[in-house]
C-alpha cells in the first residue's frame, strides 16, 4: 500500500494543513479527507475539493483521480525525461505515486502539495526525500551556494524559533554557515520526534543540485534519514487521521 498526503496552505497565513490522503493498493486509488480539513475549514476557510464533495465519504476509481493526475508531466512531452532525472527517478520507476511522492506535484495556480508517507527501508531506517522549501525568500547568495553543493554533501538543521509565521520552521543550512532553504513544513513535527530520540542519526544530505532552467521548487534535492525507533508512528497527530473509516466507498469513474 502506497500513501500520499495532501496539504493545502491558507493563501492569507501561509499555514499548510493535511487535508487529505489518497492510497493506491496496485488496483485502485482511494481518497479520504483527514481531520486536518475540519481544521482549515472552521479556522482557514477552506473549500471541499470540487472532486470530492462530501467531507465523509470515502472515493475510489481504478484510475488516479484528476486533482493529481493533473499534477503529472505527460510522458510525451520532449522534456520529460529531463524531469524524471530532475526528479532522481531510476528509469522505469516513474510510476504515478513515485512522480508525485518527489514532485510535491506543486502548481502555480492553486496552494496544494502532496507528500509521502515513509516507511522504513531496507535498513530499517527512517527515509524521505524532499526538495528544500523556500528558495523564493532567500537572497541571491544562497541559490549561488546551492549551486556549488556537491552530491552527499550534509546539510545541518537549525530552529528558526523567532519565525513570526512558524516558530518550529527548520533551516538548512551548509557547514560554512550558508542558509540554503527550509525543511519542509509536513515532516517538520517527525524531525523534532525522531531528533529527540536520536539526534546523532539524523542527517540530511544533498541528493541532486538541478540547474537553471529548473524552477526554485524543483532545484535542490535532499534526502533524510534518522533512526525508526520501535514507538516511532510518522503523521500521527490529529490532522492526519481520516475522517471516515470501514464504511462504504463513493466510486468515481474518469
Amino acid at each position: 500500500m502506497k500513501t500520499l498526503f495532501l496539504a493545502w496552505q491558507d493563501p492569507k497565513s501561509r499555514a499548510w494543513l493535511p487535508i487529505g490522503r489518497l492510497t493506491f493498493d496496485g488496483k485502485k486509488y482511494q481518497f479520504v479527507y483527514t481531520q486536518g480539513a475540519v481544521k482549515a475549514q472552521t479556522e482557514h476557510n477552506f473549500q471541499l475539493l470540487y472532486s470530492f464533495p462530501d467531507l465523509n465519504k470515502e472515493y475510489a476509481s481504478v484510475e488516479l483521480f484528476p486533482l493529481f493526475s493533473n499534477r503529472l508531466m505527460r510522458r510525451s512531452r520532449p522534456d520529460y525525461k529531463n524531469y524524471i532525472e530532475s526528479l532522481n527517478i531510476r528509469e522505469g520507476e516513474d510510476d504515478p505515486i513515485s512522480v508525485l511522492s518527489r514532485s510535491g506535484g506543486r502548481k502555480v495556480t492553486d496552494y496544494f502539495e502532496v507528500f509521502p508517507c515513509p516507511k522504513p527501508d531496507e535498513n530499517g531506517l527512517y527515509h524521505i526525500h524532499f526538495f528544500a522549501h523556500g528558495l523564493r525568500h532567500l537572497p541571491a547568495c544562497a541559490t549561488e551556494r546551492i549551486n556549488q553543493l556537491q552530491t552527499g554533501e550534509l546539510l545541518y538543521l537549525a530552529n528558526e524559533f523567532q519565525n513570526p509565521h512558524d516558530p518550529r520552521a527548520l533551516l538548512l543550512c551548509t557547514e560554512d554557515h550558508h542558509i540554503v532553504g527550509y525543511c519542509p513544513r509536513y515532516i517538520v513535527d517527525d524531525v523534532f520526534k525522531l531528533k529527540n530520540k536520536n539526534s546523532e542519526l539524523l542527517k540530511v544530505k544533498v541528493e541532486r543540485v538541478n540547474p537553471l532552467p529548473t524552477t526554485l521548487q524543483l532545484r535542490l534535492l535532499c534526502n533524510m534519514t534518522a533512526e525508526w525507533h520501535e514507538d516511532f508512528r510518522p503523521f500521527s497527530s490529529l490532522e492526519y487521521q481520516p475522517l471516515v473509516a470501514d464504511i462504504p466507498m463513493a466510486y468515481a469513474s474518469y
